[in-house]
C-alpha cells in the first residue's frame, strides 16, 4: 500500500529545501484544489513561478504539474487570499520535531502566520500577529485546545521529545521506565517518529523491534542511539539522497528524504531533490485515488438495471398498444362488413327495452333462435344487463355493442379507442428511444469506468505528463532567437521588459541593438565572451528593424545601429530624466542602414515533436522544415494568422499536416510584428 503518513523526518528534510526556494518570494495567488489541498502561488524574482502544496493531514512539496483549479473558490480560500495576496514569504517553519509546519507572512498590516497541521484530520489555520486565530479551515472545540476564530492558537500538546536535542542518557532512562513495553512501541512514543521510522532505527541499531525495553542493554541502547544519529545526519549536513521505492509492478510505494534500510533490495527512482520527489509521488497517487473515487461502478450499474426495466416496461407498453389499435380498427371493419346481422340484433334489444319488456323473455327468444341457427340471431353470445350491452362473437371475434347508441356510433367508438391506443404507442415509443439513449450512455460510462479501474500506474503518470509546466529560461519572458552562429538574440516586448533586458540581463560584454525611430525595442546579442560574427549581427538588426514601428507604418526597410550596453544611461543631455524603457546613447555607433524589413515563420522538428520557430529569415530558414516569409502589409489579426498556419501545414509532408493544421493561431501571433503584414514567399 502507497505510503499514508507524512512523517517528522518528511517535513524536516521537505523545510530544508523549501527555505532555500520560497523564502523572500511574494504571493501572487492562493488556490484550493479540494477540500484540504492548497496551491500558494509565488513570485520570486527573475525565477519561473513557485507552486507549493499544501493538504491538511497528508502532504507539503512543490509542484511543477498545472493542477486544476476550481472556477469558484471556497469560503476558506477567499479568506486567505484577502490577507495574504500580496504578502511576502519570509519564513517557514517545523515546530519542534512535531508535524506541524509555520509560514510566515510580511503585509502590510503585520506578520501573520499560516499554520499546517500534518497529522491525524489535519488542518489549515491562519493566526495574526497577535496570535489569534484569524481564520481555519476546520473549527472545532478539543479538550487540550480550540480551534476557534477569535482565540489565541495553542499548538498540539507534543507527540514526543525531539530527537536533535535528545542525549544517550535520556534516552536510556526514557526506556528503562516503560518496562516491558516493545522497545519499538516505546521509541515512537518517546521520540513521536511514528512506527515506520522507529522501525528503521531498531534495523539500523540490528535490535529486534519486539524486545522488551526492560530487557535492553546498555549495548543495545547505544546502538538505537547511533543510529538515531544517522537518521538525523543527512538533515543536519543537508545531504539527502531522495528517492521513490517501488514496489515488485513498478508501481509507487514509499517517497523518503535518504536511502532507509528497511527498502534495501527495493528498486528505486531517484530524484535531485526530495520535494520533486514528493511531487511526483503524490500526483501520481493522489490522481489515481481520485480517479477510482469517481470511476466506483456499483452506482453506474444500478442505474443500467433501472434503465433497462424502464426499456422493458416501455416495449410492453408499445406492443400492448400496437395490438390494440390493430384489434380495434379491425372490430370497426366487422361492424361495417356485418352492419345488416348485427343492426337486426341490436334492434331487436333497442326495441324491446323502449317497448318496456322483460330481459329474461328477450334473451330466452334470442338463444332458442340462436340454437336453432336462424340468421342474425348465431351472432350472440351474451347479455351485460350491468352495462347494457350485447355481447356478439362476429369472424373469430368477441366484442360488445352498447343499446344506447346506434351500430355506426359503436363502430365510430372503436376505431377512435384504436387512434387514442396508437397515439399512447408514439408517444411511449419516443420515450423508448430516449432511454435506449440513455442506456447507451450509461453503457459506455460503465466501460470507461471498467477501464479506468484497470490503469496501471505508468498509463496514469502518462496522461499527468500532459499537465507538467516546464520550467521556462529567463529569456523566453522575452521576444528571442538563436542566431545561425549559435548566439542568443533576445528583445524587449514593451517599455517595461525593455528596461528590464537592459538593467538585469546585459552584460558589459554584450551588443545591443536599436532601430533610428522611435517605438523600436532593444535587442541584445547575448556573446558569453565570443567575438559575434557579420551573420549575427545582420540577424540581429534585421530583427530589430522589423519588430520597430516601421513595420506598423508599412516602410520597406529601416536603419539600426548598435552599441556597447556601457553607452547607455538614463541620463539624457544636461542631466535630463530618460523616460521608462528608453535609454541615451554616447559614444560611436555602429551602423546598418536600410536593414529589411521581414520576418519568417516556420516549423521545425525536435526528437520527432514539431515547434513553430520565428525569427530573421537566414535563421528560420537553417532550422525548419517548412517556413513562410512575411513583409509589411495590410492583412492583420486572425486572418494574417490563419493564412500563415495554412500555407505551413500545406508545406508539411501529409503525416505532419493535421499535426500543424489542429495547432491554434495564438502559438505564432508572437512571432509575427503587430500582427500585421502579408506573405511574401514560402519553402
Amino acid at each position: 500500500m502507497p505510503k499514508k503518513e507524512f512523517a517528522s523526518f518528511d517535513i524536516a528534510a521537505v523545510i530544508l529545501e523549501l527555505k532555500a526556494e520560497i523564502l523572500d518570494s511574494r504571493v501572487n495567488n492562493i488556490y484550493q484544489m479540494d477540500a484540504k489541498t492548497f496551491t500558494l502561488k509565488l513570485h520570486k524574482t527573475n525565477k519561473p513561478p513557485i507552486r507549493v502544496v499544501l493538504e491538511a493531514g497528508r502532504r507539503l512539496h512543490l509542484t511543477s504539474y498545472a493542477l486544476e483549479n476550481p472556477h469558484n473558490p471556497p469560503g476558506f480560500c477567499m479568506a486567505l487570499r484577502k490577507y495574504l495576496r500580496g504578502a511576502w514569504l519570509v519564513g517557514v517553519e517545523q515546530y519542534g520535531f512535531e508535524r506541524v509546519v509555520a509560514f510566515s507572512f510580511r503585509t502590510s498590516e503585520g506578520t501573520f502566520k499560516l499554520i499546517l497541521e500534518l497529522f491525524g484530520e489535519g488542518n489549515v489555520i491562519l493566526v495574526s500577529e497577535k496570535g489569534a486565530i484569524l481564520q481555519a479551515l476546520i473549527c472545532k472545540r478539543m479538550r487540550d485546545r480550540n480551534i476557534i476564530r477569535g482565540e489565541v492558537f495553542v499548538l498540539p500538546p507534543s507527540g514526543g521529545k525531539n530527537p536533535f536535542n535528545v542525549s544517550e542518557t535520556e534516552l536510556a532512562d526514557a526506556l528503562k521506565k516503560v518496562g516491558d513495553v516493545e522497545v519499538v512501541r516505546a521509541l515512537a512514543r518517546f521520540l513521536g517518529v511514528g512506527g515506520s521510522y522507529a522501525e528503521e532505527l531498531l534495523l539500523r541499531a540490528g535490535v529486534d523491534k519486539r524486545k522488551a525495553c526492560s530487557t535492553l542493554t546498555e549495548v543495545d541502547v547505544k546502538a538505537v542511539f547511533e543510529a538515531l544519529q544517522s537518521l538525523l545526519s543527512p538533515i543536519v549536513a543537508g545531504k539527502l539522497e531522495p528517492c521513490i521505492v517501488l514496489d515488485e509492478t513498478g508501481g509507487f510505494l514509499d517517497v523518503v528524504p535518504f536511502r532507509l534500510k528497511r527498502y534495501e533490495g527495493f528498486a528505486v527512482q531517484a530524484f535531485d531533490s526530495f520535494y520533486g520527489a514528493l511531487d511526483e509521488f503524490y500526483v501520481k497517487t493522489t490522481s489515481v485515488e481520485k480517479a477510482k473515487a469517481k470511476i466506483e461502478t456499483r452506482d453506474i450499474k444500478r442505474e443500467e438495471e433501472k434503465l433497462k426495466r424502464v426499456i422493458a416496461e416501455q416495449q410492453r407498453i408499445i406492443a400492448e398498444s400496437e395490438e390494440k389499435t390493430e384489434a380495434d380498427k379491425t372490430i370497426g371493419n366487422v361492424i361495417y362488413a356485418h352492419s345488416n346481422e348485427l343492426q337486426k340484433l341490436l334492434g331487436l334489444f333497442s326495441r324491446a327495452k323502449l317497448e318496456g319488456k322483460d330481459w329474461d323473455t328477450v334473451i330466452a327468444y334470442v338463444v332458442a333462435a340462436e340454437r336453432a341457427g336462424t340468421t342474425p340471431f348465431t351472432l350472440y353470445d351474451s347479455f351485460d344487463a350491468r352495462n347494457l350491452a350485447i355481447n356478439v362473437f362476429v369472424d373469430g371475434l368477441r366484442f360488445s355493442l352498447g343499446l344506447r347508441k346506434t351500430l355506426f356510433e359503436n363502430a365510430a367508438e372503436f376505431y377512435d379507442r384504436g387512434k387514442k391506443a396508437k397515439q399512447r404507442s408514439v408517444g411511449a415509443l419516443a420515450a423508448l428511444e430516449h432511454s435506449q439513449k440513455q442506456l447507451v450512455e450509461i453503457q459506455a460510462d460503465l466501460n470507461e469506468a471498467e477501464r479506468l479501474k484497470s490503469l496501471k500506474p505508468a498509463e496514469v503518470l502518462e496522461e499527468l505528463s500532459k499537465r507538467r509546466v516546464e520550467s521556462k529560461e529567463w529569456f523566453e519572458k522575452f521576444r528571442w532567437f538563436t542566431s545561425s552562429e549559435d548566439f542568443l538574440v533576445v528583445a524587449g516586448k514593451d517599455v517595461v521588459s525593455n528596461e528590464v533586458l537592459i538593467k538585469k540581463h546585459t552584460a558589459s560584454n554584450d551588443v545591443v541593438f536599436h532601430a533610428e525611430i522611435v517605438g523600436s525595442p532593444f535587442v541584445v546579442v547575448k556573446t558569453e565572451g565570443r567575438e559575434v560574427g557579420e551573420q549575427t549581427l545582420h540577424e540581429a538588426g534585421e530583427f530589430a528593424a522589423s519588430f520597430s514601428r516601421a513595420w506598423r507604418e508599412g516602410m520597406g526597410s529601416a536603419d539600426v545601429y548598435w552599441v556597447n550596453p556601457d553607452q547607455l544611461s538614463k541620463s539624457g543631455p544636461s542631466g535630463e530624466s530618460v523616460p521608462h524603457g528608453a535609454f541615451a546613447v554616447t559614444g560611436k555607433r555602429s551602423w546598418m542602414r536600410g536593414a529589411p524589413l521581414q520576418v519568417a515563420v516556420g516549423v521545425a522538428e525536435d526528437d520527432g515533436e514539431l515547434r513553430f520557430i520565428g525569427g530573421p529569415v537566414d535563421t528560420v530558414k537553417a532550422k525548419a522544415k517548412a517556413f513562410v516569409v512575411l513583409v509589411p502589409g495590410d492583412l492583420s489579426g486572425k486572418d494574417l494568422l490563419r493564412q500563415v498556419l495554412r500555407v505551413l501545414m500545406l508545406k508539411l509532408p501529409k503525416e505532419q499536416r493535421d499535426k500543424v493544421g489542429k495547432a491554434s493561431i495564438e502559438s505564432i501571433r508572437e512571432f509575427v510584428p503587430y500582427t500585421k503584414g502579408r506573405i511574401r514567399d514560402s519553402r
